[in-house]
C-alpha cells in the first residue's frame, strides 16, 4: 500500500488540509508531516516505481534510485527543520505554502517522466511565491510577481522542450545515465552547442533559470531577502537544489556546464563582499555554492556526481542554518543590515554559536560538512585536468570564507557595538539551529552514512576525504584567506558596510524593462487614439453622406420618374435571375 503513495504527496495533501486542523494541534501536525514523509521516503526500496497510462501516455509518478533518494531524504530533513524553526509564527499562509512547496520539490525529484516533472516543477513556483507575499508589504508583492514570472517561464521552457523531445523520440520517460567506464552522460547531454537540439537547449535553459546560471541568477538575490523570516529558510532549500538534481539527472557529462559553474562560483564573491544586507550576502553565497555543484555535474565522473550530490546535501543544511541565524537576528533586531548590527553576541550567544558553525561548514573547515563534500568536486576537477577551473574553484573557496565564513558572523555579532538590546531567539528557532549545527558537525566527523547514500560506491572509487593533501591544502587556503581579511580590515581597505543598493542584472528588467513597457504602452495608446479618430471620422462622413442621399432633395429622397424606376427594377430582376441560374 505504501508503495502506491508517491513521495511528497503526504506534504502536499497535508499542507492543503492544514487550515482545517484545529489550531491547538496544528503545530504538531506541521512537524509530524515532514517526519512521516521522511519515514516514507526512507523505506521505499531502490528500483521501485509507480506508473499510470493517461491518454496513451505513460506517466511515471515516481521512480526510486540512489540519486532521487538522497535528494528526497535531505528535502524532507530540510522541511522538518524549517517547520520546527517557524513554530513561533502561527501564519497559516506560510505553513501551507511551506509544506506544499517542499512536497512539490520532493515529488519532482522522484518524477520518472518529463510531464510529471513539469507539473511539480510549476507547483514549486506557484506555492513558493506565497512565502514572499506572506510578508504582506507592497515591496514583497512586487518582488513576488517578478519571482513568479521568472519561475513560470522556467516551467514553460521545460514543457516546450518536453513536447519537442516527444515529437523526436516518442518518449517522455527520464532515462538513466549512460556509463562509459567512470564517465557518465545524462539523457540530454551534448558535446557542443551545434550538436544540441532545440529540445535539449530549451530544457537546459529551464534548468538553468532555477539553478541561477549567470545572467539568469538575479531573481534569487531579488526574491530571497524579501521573503519572511521563515520563508527565506524554506526557499533556500528547494528550488535551486531541485535544479541541481535535474541537471545531474539529465545533463551529467555536459562540459558546457563546467565554465558556467566556474563563473557561478566566482562572480558572486564581489557582490557579496560589498553587500550590506546580510541575507542578500547569503543569497550571493548560495549562488557561489551552486557553482561547485554545476561544475561537478559538468565533469560527470562518478566522483564528481557524488561530489555534487553530497555538496547539495551538506549545502542545504549549512545554508539553511545561516539563513536561520540571520532570520533570528531579523526577528529580534528588526534588521539584517551589516551597517546597523554588531555586538549581538552578548544578547544572542546561542544564535552566535550556531551561525558560526554554519559559517565554518560553508567555509569547508575540516571536521565540518562542507569539507567532506566540496573536496570531492575539487579533486574531480584536478583529476580531469581542468586546471583553470580548479584554480577558479580555489579562489572561490577563499572568497566564500571571506563573505560567509567571516563577514556574516563578524558584522552581525561582533564588529562595532550597535547598542541594540535584544532577546535571544525563540526556543523553537534554537532547537532547529541546534539540530542543523549537530548535523553539520556530525557529517564532517562521521561522513560514512552520507557517503552510503551517494549514487556510486565510495570504496570502489577509492576516495578518502581526510588525507594529508586535502587537509593541509584547505587549512592553508583558510589561513591565508583569514590573514587577508585581517590585513584589509586593519589597513582600512576592506569595503565598509554602507547603506547602499548594488546594481545587478535584475535592474535591466526592473528599470530598463519598466521604462520599455511604459514607452510601449504610450505608443499603443497613441496608436489606439489615432485609429479611433480615423474610424470615428470615417463613420461620421458615411453617416453624413447617407443622410444627404435620403434628404428630401437627395438622390434617394425625391420620387423617381416611372422610366428610371422601371429600369432599376429590371436591372435587379436580371441580376437575381443571373445569380439563380449560376447557382
Amino acid at each position: 500500500m505504501i508503495e502506491q503513495l508517491p513521495p511528497g504527496l503526504i506534504l502536499i495533501l497535508g499542507g492543503l488540509l492544514l487550515p482545517l486542523v484545529p489550531r491547538s494541534v496544528r503545530k504538531i501536525v506541521l512537524v509530524l508531516l515532514p517526519a512521516l514523509g521522511l519515514a516514507h521516503a526512507a523505506v521505499l526500496p531502490l528500483g521501485s516505481s509507480l506508473a499510470y497510462t493517461v491518454f496513451d501516455y505513460e506517466l511515471v509518478l515516481y521512480q526510486v534510485d540512489a540519486l532521487s533518494r538522497i535528494f528526497g531524504i535531505i528535502f524532507h530533513i530540510a522541511a522538518l527543520l524549517t517547520a520546527v524553526y517557524t513554530l513561533h509564527d502561527d501564519d497559516p499562509v506560510q505553513q501551507v505554502a511551506g509544506l506544499t512547496y517542499s512536497g512539490a520539490a520532493i515529488a519532482a525529484a522522484f518524477a520518472g517522466d518529463l510531464i510529471t516533472l513539469f507539473v511539480f516543477w510549476e507547483a514549486t513556483a506557484i506555492t513558493s511565491v506565497f512565502l514572499i507575499w506572506a510578508r504582506r508589504t507592497e515591496r514583497a508583492y512586487a518582488t513576488g510577481m517578478r519571482y513568479l514570472v521568472v519561475q513560470v517561464a522556467s516551467g514553460v521552457l521545460l514543457l516546450a522542450g518536453a513536447i519537442l523531445y516527444f515529437q523526436q523520440s516518442g518518449s517522455l520517460s527520464i532515462d538513466p545515465w549512460l556509463a562509459d567506464g567512470n564517465q557518465l552522460r545524462g539523457m540530454f547531454a551534448f558535446d557542443t552547442l551545434e550538436q544540441a537540439s532545440a529540445a535539449q537547449l530549451l530544457i537546459l535553459a529551464s534548468f538553468g533559470i532555477k539553478a541561477a546560471f549567470p545572467l539568469l541568477h538575479s531573481w534569487l538575490q531579488d526574491a530571497y531577502p524579501e521573503a519572511t523570516v521563515g520563508g527565506t529558510v524554506w526557499l533556500s532549500a528547494f528550488t535551486t537544489k531541485l535544479a541541481i538534481y535535474a541537471l545531474a539527472r539529465c545533463f551529467a557529462g555536459t562540459e558546457l556546464l563546467i565554465p558556467i559553474g566556474a563563473l557561478m562560483t566566482a562572480f558572486p564573491i564581489f557582490y557579496a563582499v560589498i553587500e550590506n544586507d546580510l541575507r542578500k550576502v547569503l543569497a550571493y553565497s548560495l549562488n557561489n555554492q551552486l557553482g561547485y555543484m554545476v561544475v561537478g555535474v559538468g565533469i560527470g565522473t562518478q566522483l564528481a556526481i557524488n561530489g555534487a550530490a553530497s555538496h547539495a546535501f551538506a549545502h542545504i543544511l549549512y545554508k539553511g542554518l545561516l539563513f536561520m541565524g540571520m532570520g533570528a537576528v531579523l526577528y529580534r533586531a528588526g534588521t539584517v543590515k551589516g551597517s546597523e548590527l554588531g555586538g549581538l553576541w552578548r544578547q544572542m550567544p546561542y544564535t552566535t554559536v550556531f551561525t558560526s558553525i554554519g559559517a565554518a561548514a560553508i567555509s569547508a573547515f575540516p571536521l565540518f560538512s562542507g569539507f567532506v563534500s566540496k573536496s570531492m568536486i575539487l579533486t574531480a576537477a584536478a583529476d580531469g585536468h581542468y586546471t583553470v577551473t580548479f584554480l577558479v574553484l580555489l579562489f572561490a573557496s577563499a572568497g566564500v570564507f571571506h563573505h560567509s565564513g567571516i563577514k556574516i558572523p563578524y558584522f552581525a555579532f561582533f564588529a562595532h557595538d550597535s547598542g541594540r538590546k535584544v532577546k535571544e531567539a525563540p526556543r523553537n528557532m534554537l532547537v532547529a539551529m541546534g539540530v542543523a549545527s549537530a548535523l553539520c558537525i556530525g557529517i564532517g566527523v562521521w561522513y560514512e552514512p552520507l557517503y552510503a547514500l551517494l549514487p556510486f560506491d565510495m570504496d570502489v572509487i577509492g576516495w578518502i576525504p581526510y588525507d594529508a593533501t586535502h587537509v593541509v591544502t584547505q587549512l592553508q587556503l583558510l589561513l591565508y584567506s583569514a590573514a587577508a581579511f585581517i590585513f584589509l580590515q586593519k589597513m582600512g581597505w576592506y569595503p565598509p558596510e554602507l547603506k547602499s543598493t548594488n546594481v545587478d542584472v535584475e535592474w535591466v528588467y526592473r528599470k530598463g524593462g519598466k521604462r520599455l513597457a511604459v514607452q510601449a504602452g504610450r505608443a499603443v495608446d497613441a496608436a489606439y487614439l489615432g485609429a479611433r479618430e480615423v474610424v470615428f471620422a470615417t463613420a461620421w462622413r458615411v453617416v453624413h453622406q447617407v443622410k444627404v442621399w435620403h434628404s428630401p432633395t437627395g438622390l434617394l429622397g425625391e420620387p423617381w420618374p416611372i422610366g428610371a424606376a422601371a429600369i432599376a427594377a429590371a436591372t435587379v430582376l436580371v441580376l437575381a435571375l443571373g445569380l439563380g441560374w449560376s447557382g
